[in-house]
């Protein structure tokens, strides 16, 4: 497993993290099993949020609740993972978002319950999980600085932001923003597409970030990859999909190379990128970790990155 230095700085960690958003609904006994496989396979950083799973008797944090429990019952130790949450959105009992909530008072009730639920003393980081239009940059401030005095949180960072909202943000906080959680993969590519098409007329040519990837890698900002195998906004997987017919052909062929899993190549594909993104996978399914964090240790060439960027329907000017 290679390591990536999370925000450039001296805090190293997996190149690929679990995310457990689909722990909330995993019986404990097969939670257990998830955290033993993603540390055996090297994995050494976890990835949550408070509202990650709608359990019918637990509700929203399931996802955590359920951690907590399998964790202690896994025999690893708190030293054994970096531990990532991320919180500020509300939700009714559909699960469906209500507000943005970035308030001082907010983020600090969401740590505490954060803590609480995973049944742990600290946070090695918290992200603010998506831009609230009413944020006052000062609360926010001010929460970072009382939630890092009483050591819940060591370090912070922000999810789906674009430049702009991190800059107004990060001209507020003593602590340097150290993470960006955005989507990517081999079907989602936007970050990287309007840099290619520069100067061009077509959709690809449209910036609908602010240019998040050049910022990240010029501050030094550790992009976290999230829904790796996934195309759209959770439309659903490009692995084994009819629809990526010319993807999964390539991807297939490259598997047979490296000796690996389709899996393996897709995240391969995102860790080529110069940018030290880590990558988050999804999945609760022991061989699926196993067969998609050994992407961490495949190096493909530049020519097998283009071919698989134009395999998912991609183009050059």
């Amino acid at each position: 497993m290679q390591t990536v230095k999370i925000g450039g700085t001296n805090w190293v960690a997996s190149n690929v993290a679990l995310g457990i958003m689909r722990m909330g609904t995993l019986p404990v006994p097969q939670a257990v099993e998830a955290l033993q496989m993603a540390h055996e396979v090297g994995i050494n950083f976890i990835d949550s949020a408070d509202i990650y799973g709608n359990d019918p008797v637990l509700g929203r944090g399931s996802s955590e609740i359920h951690f907590g429990q399998a964790f202690k019952k896994s025999g690893l130790s708190r030293d054994d993972f970096y531990i990532q949450s991320k919180g500020g959105l509300f939700a009714n009992s559909d699960n469906k978002i209500t507000r943005y909530d970035s308030s001082k008072t907010h983020l600090i009730q969401a740590v505490d319950g954060i803590l609480q639920r995973m049944g742990i003393d600290y946070l090695d980081s918290f992200l603010i999980h998506r831009p609230d239009p009413l944020m006052d940059p000062a609360e926010v401030a001010a929460a970072f600085d009382e939630l890092q005095a009483a050591g819940k949180v060591r370090h912070f960072g922000v999810s789906n932001f674009n430049p702009q909202q991190i800059a107004l943000l990060q001209s507020a906080t003593d602590q340097r923003l150290l993470v960006d959680q955005v989507q990517f993969s081999i079907a989602h590519t936007g970050m990287i597409d309007f840099g290619l098409h520069t100067n061009m007329t077509d959709a690809r040519s449209i910036n609908h970030d602010g240019g998040l990837l050049e910022y990240a890698r010029r501050k030094h900002m550790t992009i976290q990859t999230w829904s790796p195998f996934q195309y759209g906004t959770f439309a659903g997987t490009f692995i084994n999909n009819d629809k990526f017919a010319d993807l999964n052909d390539l991807l297939a062929k490259l598997a047979d190379k490296y000796h690996a899993s389709k899996n393996a190549i897709a995240v391969a594909w995102i860790l080529r990128h110069p940018a030290q993104m880590q990558v988050l996978l999804g999945t609760m399914n022991t061989a699926h970790i196993a067969d998609s964090a050994a992407g961490s240790d495949i190096r493909l060439t530049k020519q097998e990155w283009y071919d698989i960027y134009f395999a998912a329907g991609n183009d050059l000017p």
